[in-house]
């Protein structure tokens, strides 16, 4: 049935194809408007079959809009940002919306310049991301485009951010290992972000809960990596030698922590379970012992930020800052409390 893929399919064929009018099989292939999933679904898989190519060119012409948004980001390793973009692209694929990933470098006049360069284009939107949520300048636009900020948050109140739940995570973490029997739990993080004031109010807020106080009496505050976890957790043994679980700023940091416990005979998880927070794949599994570790859900996170974006270039901006909750991965490093 249909036409051969060897003729040219026009959108008039995709939407008898798919049993709708032109009017939403347009919408369906230019990720635009409220349409059931069921239905955008029937539309682009009759356009696959019918191999059906719009014009861009032609379409941007018609419409003002180039079909294209940027990802400006100042995550100098791509930890954060590339996950993002996944869940960026996921969302906007279905539209055809080709994403120009612009990496700033955490340098205020690289990302200037890429600012200025995406407007040149007529780009129909940005997506700002960064590798901390700390509230940050909102970029300096110079013609009205939307904005939308993903795992980063402007300090504007009317701009659209979307950031990780931290609280609602380390309250996830801080229970299970309540609910686990752990007692003495001490708290090794990185610099005091945003998002490390967040998770600390998490585990203060639970082990309040429970009764408890936080093992050393303070979190052990430092840099982001395994050699700090290793320091630190030197710290806090000497400050509470009975500590039983340890929450951690970063699998990085966990991975440090874990070291310093063998080196002092401490068994993971039967005498100290450990977690982290990020569940970077390459860490939590390639660890000696498989770390518990709570998920920022990076991917949702780009896909709500271009679900938003979206809306604000219909002119239906939804203005504020949301918080997406995390998710946390249980492995073996928080196994059962030892009697």
């Amino acid at each position: 049935m249909g036409i051969p893929r060897s003729e040219r399919a026009t959108i008039v064929d995709v939407a008898a194809r798919a049993g709708v009018a032109v009017s939403t099989a347009s919408k369906a292939l230019n990720g635009r408007g409220q349409l059931r999933a069921e239905t955008r679904h029937r539309v682009l898989t009759a356009a696959d079959e019918l191999g059906f190519q719009a014009n861009t060119f032609a379409r941007s012409l018609l419409s003002d809009r180039s079909y294209s948004v940027g990802l400006l980001t100042s995550d100098r390793v791509g930890r954060f940002s590339v996950p993002v973009l996944a869940g960026v692209e996921d969302a906007l694929g279905v539209g055809t919306i080709l994403v120009h990933l612009c990496d700033a470098r955490g340098d205020p006049l690289r990302e200037q310049h890429y600012v200025r360069t995406l407007l040149t284009r007529r780009t129909d939107g940005i997506i700002v991301t960064a590798e901390r949520t700390d509230p940050r300048p909102p970029i300096a636009v110079q013609r009205p485009v939307p904005v939308v900020y993903a795992y980063a948050q402007s300090e504007r109140a009317q701009d659209v951010s979307v950031v990780p739940d931290d609280r609602q995570g380390a309250t996830l973490l801080t229970r299970h290992l309540v609910e686990s029997g752990r007692r003495r739990i001490g708290h090794v993080t990185g610099d005091w972000w945003h998002a490390i004031h967040e998770r600390a109010a998490g585990v203060r807020a639970v082990l309040a809960e429970a009764g408890l106080e936080l093992a050393g009496g303070e979190p052990v505050g430092g840099d982001w990596s395994e050699a700090w976890g290793r320091q630190a957790t030197e710290i806090l043994l000497r400050r509470d030698p009975h500590v039983d679980a340890i929450v951690c700023g970063t699998d990085e940091i966990a991975r440090g922590v874990m070291d310093t416990l063998r080196d002092h005979g401490r068994r993971v998880p039967d005498d100290v379970a450990v977690a982290g927070f990020d569940n970077w794949e390459p860490l939590v599994t390639g660890s000696r012992v498989p770390l518990t570790s709570v998920d920022l859900g990076l991917p949702a996170i780009g896909r709500r930020a271009a679900e938003l974006l979206l809306a604000a270039m219909e002119g239906r901006a939804e203005p504020g800052v949301r918080k997406l909750p995390c998710r946390l991965v249980v492995r073996e490093s928080t196994g059962a409390a030892a009697p």
